[in-house]
């Protein structure tokens, strides 16, 4: 009796799904797919950043139809199917990844834990970032551009690209389209009494660490007003630290608050809206995993660098932002999200919706 350890299905400690499902053996089982090369992305980040790198496993998997995948990242739970070994960031995957040869490492992370881990993994081919003299650095030409923008205030204004191009470009490859993969339970029910109405879905939220970014309340009551008054159906969404805000926000205006969700779930109700009005926060990429329209609230960070793919629009405050990427607003002057008005958001919406 043989065994095939280079078969995509082979795992070695456990019995094959094909065998599991079917019976088979090695010897002589369709199911055989040999593993032509071995990938490792370390994007550990936000569940939203990692969300907005799904779009390079499109072309990977095209240029590479078999090649293994592997992913290291703090939010493995959000990773699609088509990444085979998905890995929490642990101790025993650390001591894991050290002893498998890949072919090729892609660390789109900057910070000190992905470089140090970039720079101790074996691979043939290594692209983005690693240590050098005990600091992130680039271990590639083509990773400079976005090292830069990551250094220098003045050159990320100046960056025209989108997330998805950098990316794409740190690794050699051309951005073309690919657009965020994102599974979605579509069999969740949330039983939306919406009576015909389009469903605009209201992110309050942008974090605790951002509140540079954060539209005030009584923005959010006038606009929840017109919308209603425009015949549209308002659905606040949020997580556990926007949920007294929203239930003041429903109290307030008797629009609908289911309460927050776990990730899943919460990922089931944004593809339950037709326009999606949101900050720079995981719901955004959600909402763009989803294919949904956006209007995007911006104020501290270069516009350029969302790819909305076309179903969306930017709106940022009529007085210029001056906290760039900055957590909390250091203007005493104004604060700028006060000079975005609901009116402006409102026929955002409406083009949206058009």
């Amino acid at each position: 009796m043989i065994y095939k350890s280079d078969c995509k299905y082979f795992r070695g400690d456990v019995p094959c799904k094909p065998h599991k499902n079917n019976g088979v053996h090695c010897e002589d089982c369709p199911f055989y797919q040999p593993t032509e090369g071995r990938l490792l992305i370390i994007k550990l980040g936000a569940i939203g950043d990692v969300i907005r790198t799904t779009p390079i496993l499109r072309k990977i998997k095209q240029i590479h139809p078999n090649y293994e995948i592997w992913w290291l990242t703090y939010s493995p739970e959000i990773l699609p199917d088509v990444v085979d070994y998905k890995l929490n960031y642990t101790f025993e995957n650390l001591v894991l990844l050290q002893n498998v040869q890949f072919d090729w490492l892609i660390n789109l992370d900057k910070d000190m834990q992905a470089c140090s881990i970039a720079s101790m993994i074996e691979a043939y081919k290594k692209s983005g970032f690693w240590l050098e003299n005990d600091k992130p650095a680039p271990m590639n030409k083509a990773a400079l551009p976005k090292f830069l923008t990551g250094l220098f205030d003045d050159v990320s204004k100046e960056n025209t690209k989108s997330y998805p191009e950098e990316i794409f470009e740190i690794t050699g490859l051309k951005f073309e389209g690919e657009e965020y993969i994102l599974d979605v339970d579509n069999t969740i029910d949330f039983n939306i009494k919406n009576d015909g109405k389009k469903i605009v879905g209201l992110n309050t939220g942008c974090g605790a660490r951002w509140t540079s970014r954060l539209w005030s309340e009584d923005n959010w009551i006038k606009l929840i007003n017109l919308l209603q008054k425009n015949n549209f159906y308002p659905l606040l969404l949020g997580g556990e630290q926007e949920n007294e805000k929203n239930i003041r926000l429903s109290a307030e205006t008797g629009s609908e608050y289911l309460g927050y969700f776990p990730l899943k779930k919460f990922i089931a109700l944004v593809n339950k809206i037709d326009v999606l009005v949101t900050g720079v926060t995981m719901g955004l990429h959600i909402g763009i995993g989803l294919k949904k329209n956006i209007v995007l609230i911006n104020n501290i960070f270069n516009p350029n660098e969302f790819e909305l793919y076309g179903r969306g629009v930017i709106i940022q405050p009529e007085k210029e932002c001056k906290c760039y990427y900055k957590g909390q607003c250091t203007n005493k002057d104004y604060f700028c999200l006060d000079y975005l008005y609901p009116e402006t958001v409102l026929n955002a919406v409406i083009n949206q919706i058009k």
